[in-house]
């Protein structure tokens, strides 16, 4: 990535046992992740997080849980430009499902 890296929080809503996985919307001013994985174990909370790093272009590394394990409300940290980050985050905020 150019230019300097570091992490933005960003909140998310998960919406488990979904038909198929896709993130985009909000709900309340949060991110919808939508996981077909059941909330089970935190399988719908790895869902997420690989979905976010898919739907952000990073690697699912840079994308660590900061709040809400066992909550569908979670606060994530995506490490990257954040510049770029905030302008992905503003296209899948009112892109439902991408």
């Amino acid at each position: 990535m150019a230019g300097a890296s570091s992490a933005i929080r960003i909140p998310i809503r998960v919406r488990p046992g979904a038909s198929r996985t896709r993130v985009g919307g909000s709900y309340d001013g949060r991110l919808v992740v939508a996981v077909a994985a059941r909330a089970v174990d935190g399988a719908a909370t790895e869902a997420a997080l690989a979905a976010c790093a898919a739907a952000f272009g990073v690697r699912r590394r840079h994308v660590t849980l900061v709040s809400g394990p066992t909550s569908r409300d979670k606060v994530i940290a995506v490490d990257g430009a954040p510049v770029e980050l905030a302008d992905r985050l503003a296209t899948l905020l009112v892109t439902p499902g991408e």
